[in-house]
């Protein structure tokens, strides 16, 4: 008899409806490396510890009763936290959605790839399983990622040209934040870049909020962004014309 699988979850949603195409069973990973200034799930960051622990069995035994309302392009949505950093888990609850005809997705910020081993081949694997990738860019200049999210971009980048290789479908989400990514200088780099990739089909520019403050608060944490208001209706519509974001009608087709 094998052993079951197991992951961390911090908690699951039943009828997501922005994460991926259709209605959405989403689950949300515990655990993450990046500290970005706007992370409204703060609660998510702890590594092998919070959250819950599950098997995938038990994880889609939960999903699939909720596939009465996903209609022809709903799915499974696995977020974060950071996914990738469960690697095993992932792969095995894909595998076993796939086998019932279900559509999987990750929401990623792509901060644990890279092409050395173990890692490389297992991603490789949970690729076979994997229709769909958010892809959350948080900033294309390498020093502003630093200062955002506490990390370099530098294999984050690396990531979206491999899955741009293997034709793997994504859709680039930005979060635009005030004092931070939105500058016009940095929205072209952006766009340019994303320009170079053969697979996306879809751009999204999701304006900063400030509805997780409270989770920075009951944490005892103090919020960088502290003072910083979300980005006029103005900003996010020059956000999204810089990104071309019209251009990218893929998602539609499939």
């Amino acid at each position: 008899m094998t052993t079951p699988v197991t992951g961390r979850i911090h908690s699951t949603e039943n009828f997501g409806t922005v994460d991926g195409p259709g209605v959405r069973f989403i689950v949300f990973t515990q655990g993450c490396r990046m500290r970005c200034q706007f992370c409204h799930n703060p609660d998510t960051w702890k590594i092998g510890s919070g959250g819950r622990v599950v098997t995938t069995d038990e994880v889609l035994d939960e999903a699939i009763k909720y596939r009465s309302y996903w209609g022809e392009k709903g799915g499974i949505t696995v977020s974060g936290g950071e996914p990738l950093l469960q690697l095993e888990f992932l792969t095995d609850l894909f595998k076993k959605a796939k086998e019932k005809g279900i559509h999987t997705t990750i929401d990623t910020c792509g901060k644990p790839f890279t092409r050395e081993e173990p890692f490389f081949s297992q991603f490789q694997e949970l690729m076979n399983y994997t229709d769909l990738l958010l892809f959350d860019i948080k900033h294309i200049d390498n020093e502003q990622h630093k200062l955002l999210t506490s990390l370099g971009n530098e294999n984050i980048l690396e990531m979206a040209q491999y899955l741009s290789e293997i034709g793997k479908p994504v859709w680039i989400r930005h979060v635009l934040v005030p004092e931070r990514s939105d500058y016009d200088e940095y929205l072209i780099r952006l766009d340019t870049f994303i320009k170079t990739l053969k697979n996306v089909d879809k751009v999204e520019v999701l304006p900063y909020h400030v509805m997780g403050k409270y989770k920075w608060d009951e944490l005892g944490l103090d919020y960088p962004l502290e003072g910083i208001e979300p980005p006029k209706d103005d900003r996010v519509a020059n956000a999204k014309k810089l990104l071309h974001v019209n251009d990218y009608q893929g998602y539609a087709s499939r």
